[in-house]
């Protein structure tokens, strides 16, 4: 279990740290935009397109990173009040009734309408705007990321599972810092 727990954090954290930088490539993107729209004024066809399209990528690739690190919001407020044990059972419950569900049908549904996206000749192409950009590749993603949130979803049960019997959470590594502790931490070595 600890194995699978280890594959599926990596696995979520290399897809969400690769796609962030999506956020690099939008900022070029709309500085770009910005730049020939309002000083050049002859905007883009294709940048509002592409800059949804690359949002919606980051949006749904990271889903499976932010599941793995604890990041989607829930009712803290209650939650955090209760035994590991109890969080446990209440979470292994929730995944069971509602995410995998959930899940599944956006893995099904998303691969019938992938499918349909990549049958048309050329591939489909966006309607809203007169650049004709693809976005069957688009469409593609959200299969990939249903089945990214599955496989990190398997994981977190298994987490429920082993908070169970040990009673207490086995958290993820820390892979990332706040730049606010980093400084703090910077400051203390110094004075220290």
């Amino acid at each position: 279990m600890l194995r699978f727990i280890a594959f599926a954090d990596k696995l979520s954290g290399f897809f969400g740290k690769s796609f962030g930088w999506l956020i690099v490539l939008m900022t070029f993107g709309m500085s770009y935009e910005v730049f020939v729209r309002y000083l050049l004024n002859k905007p883009t066809p294709w940048s509002l397109d592409v800059s949804f399209i690359m949002y919606g990528t980051l949006f749904m690739m990271g889903g499976a990173y932010t599941l793995s690190r604890g990041g989607h919001v829930r009712g803290d407020f209650v939650y955090r009040l209760w035994p590991a044990r109890v969080q446990a059972g209440v979470d292994l419950v929730l995944y069971v009734l509602f995410f995998f569900p959930g899940i599944l049908a956006l893995v099904f549904s998303g691969w019938k309408y992938a499918a349909r996206s990549w049958s048309y000749p050329g591939g489909e192409v966006s309607v809203n705007s007169p650049a004709g950009i693809p976005i069957y590749q688009f469409k593609t993603v959200l299969v990939v990321a249903g089945l990214l949130l599955l496989i990190q979803g398997l994981a977190q049960v298994c987490r429920c599972i082993l908070c169970l019997r040990e009673g207490y959470w086995r958290r993820p590594e820390e892979d990332v810092e706040e730049t606010e502790a980093l400084l703090l931490k910077q400051k203390a070595q110094e004075n220290g």
